[in-house]
């Protein structure tokens, strides 16, 4: 057997199905905010890029959740919106959430957000979508809308407009994969993301899916690989600083 052929067979014989992997975890983040991305409407496009912005930070997905809902709650949910609400507006709504720790910071970046996309794209990141050439010119021209639009903001929001923008085509994230590694949906040794998105969606596929709803198998990976890094992080020893590691090395000296 090649090796193209035993990755088939180790996806194939998985301990869990992918269909498994999405009842057990839940779908897309997406729709757990109530947000129907698929319909490319393009308030809703508009409305999951910020909570995209809100999941990026090194944050809790719960205190995301919150915020955003106090976003919806008071209504600033388009660009407009969140620039009339203003830089103090914008703050105390992040408070109101627990977003204290990233703030000041993030009502910048949306204030920076909801201009740039008035200017070049009236608003609408659908115009954006076709004014890309191709999925990596895609990935750019949403981190040129603001300073701090990095990588995994644009992965987060992407992932779940497979399907919706032609061009959204993101690799998948090392959280992905390690959560398929660990449900053996995916050799361990396996480096290339590429084909590592490949596997994945023939998994989908073979367990009875349509390619259209993948995001909801990528969005239930990401929430197991989040609580496996909770648990690793929790199982990790404390760190110490760099005072505590020279004492403990003069005591092991003397």
């Amino acid at each position: 057997m090649n090796a193209t052929s035993a990755s088939h067979a180790r996806v194939s014989h998985a301990k869990v199905s992918a269909s498994k992997v999405v009842r057990r975890f839940g779908g897309r983040f997406s729709a757990e905010l109530g947000i129907d991305v698929a319909s490319g409407d393009p308030a809703k496009v508009f409305q999951w890029f910020l909570a995209a912005i809100l999941f990026g930070a090194r944050i809790s997905e719960t205190v995301a959740i919150r915020t955003y809902g106090e976003f919806s709650r008071r209504r600033l949910l388009n660009p407009r919106s969140l620039l009339r609400r203003g830089w103090d507006g914008l703050v105390e709504a992040l408070d109101a959430g627990g977003y204290v720790r990233y703030d000041f910071k993030t009502a910048t970046k949306l204030l920076a957000v909801s201009k740039t996309l008035l200017d070049r794209y009236q608003g609408d990141l659908n115009r954006l979508h076709t004014a890309a050439i191709d999925s990596a010119d895609l990935e750019q021209k949403l981190k040129s809308l603001a300073k701090g639009i990095g990588d995994v903001t644009v992965n987060i929001f992407l992932r779940e407009l497979r399907g919706v923008w032609r061009k959204a085509e993101p690799l998948p994230s090392a959280l992905v994969l390690t959560a398929a590694a660990d449900l053996r949906l995916l050799p361990r040794a396996l480096k290339n993301r590429r084909r590592s998105l490949e596997m994945l969606q023939q998994a989908w596929i073979a367990d009875g899916n349509r390619i259209e709803t993948f995001p909801d198998f990528e969005a239930a990976l990401i929430r197991h690989g989040l609580e496996l890094r909770r648990r690793a992080s929790r199982s990790a020893p404390p760190q110490r600083s760099r005072g505590q590691r020279a004492l403990v090395q003069m005591r092991l000296r003397d």
